[in-house]
């Protein structure tokens, strides 16, 4: 199955299809997003190995939330939405989507907000990405957008891709669309962005199982992935699920061994103020875990890219 987004006004004059019972896609609510994702860090961080690495989060996250309400995007996306609902495309495709001004200027909101709060090593990055020109700003966003991390110090990545996200999202939720299940491949795509997901949430629902939704680690959409197969391949018959804890446990992994990776599950169920990505970062000896058992992540935490 994959998931396409078209223009509202298809969707009213298209053939009055069944409501689905399950929502294909669900765009971000942007209010409070990022100080939910604060709050959540700071509460995991005591007793955690990571705590002051979550604590360091928790600051980036708050002031994502001060800059979004700072700086409120406008821009009109039904022109890019018909024509990615013509290519078949997402409509803010990372590989594709031309770029504006606006994420820059959020990125210098954040490095004011947090320089007050940061010191030693995180400080000297801010400074050095404040001094920057748009260039090599631009050069930088596009090689994370790309999948080059090694283009990237380990150290300014989480503040980039924090601007980056805040960006995203803001175009997320103004797309005037409606997204459709269809028979295809890619779901382990972002619909909406064609970023990947840092993990997958199962949402309490009637379904005894609960619903299972990729997060994505861009524009903080999330898209259904049916249970039963394979969020990376698609594939059905060697899947298995991992915890640290039982069966019951909030954070588990689901491997595959068709294509050798894992994702990580959030159970709303078991404790319904999970975050995906405070719990991921929370939760980082379960992935060592899946490496010792020869398993690779599918996933990218904006606060851990690959390699560091």
């Amino acid at each position: 199955m994959t998931i396409r987004i078209i223009p509202q006004e298809q969707r009213e004059t298209s053939d009055k299809q069944a409501v689905e019972t399950i929502p294909p896609l669900l765009f971000p609510r942007l209010k409070n997003i990022y100080s939910r994702r604060a709050a959540r860090l700071r509460q995991l961080a005591p007793k955690n190995p990571l705590g002051d690495y979550l604590r360091f989060a928790a600051v980036i996250a708050q002031a994502q939330d001060i800059v979004l309400y700072d700086h409120p995007l406008r821009i009109d996306l039904r022109p890019r939405l018909a024509e990615s609902a013509a290519q078949g495309k997402p409509p803010l495709d990372i590989h594709t989507f031309p770029r504006s001004a606006h994420w820059q200027r959020l990125l210098h909101s954040l490095i004011a907000e947090l320089k007050p709060e940061m010191s030693g090593q995180a400080l000297a990055v801010l400074e050095n990405l404040e001094k920057a020109s748009s260039s090599e700003l631009e050069n930088l966003a596009q090689a994370l957008l790309a999948g080059d991390f090694a283009k990237v110090s380990s150290d300014t990545s989480p503040f980039i891709w924090a601007a980056l996200s805040i960006y995203w999202a803001q175009m997320a939720a103004l797309i005037p669309g409606n997204a459709r299940a269809e028979s295809g491949e890619h779901h382990q795509f972002c619909p909406v962005c064609a970023s990947v997901p840092v993990t997958g949430v199962l949402h309490m629902d009637a379904d005894p199982h609960g619903l299972r939704y990729l997060h994505c680690n861009l524009c903080e959409s999330e898209w259904y992935v049916a249970p039963g197969k394979c969020t990376n391949c698609e594939q059905t018959r060697d899947l298995h699920s991992w915890s640290l804890d039982n069966a019951h446990a909030t954070v588990k992994t689901e491997s595959c061994g068709d294509c050798g990776t894992y994702l990580k599950l959030l159970c709303q169920e078991h404790d319904p103020a999970v975050e995906p990505v405070a719990d991921d970062l929370a939760s980082l000896v379960l992935d060592a875990r899946m490496e010792q058992e020869g398993f690779a992540r599918s996933s990218i935490n904006p606060f851990m890219f690959p390699g560091e």
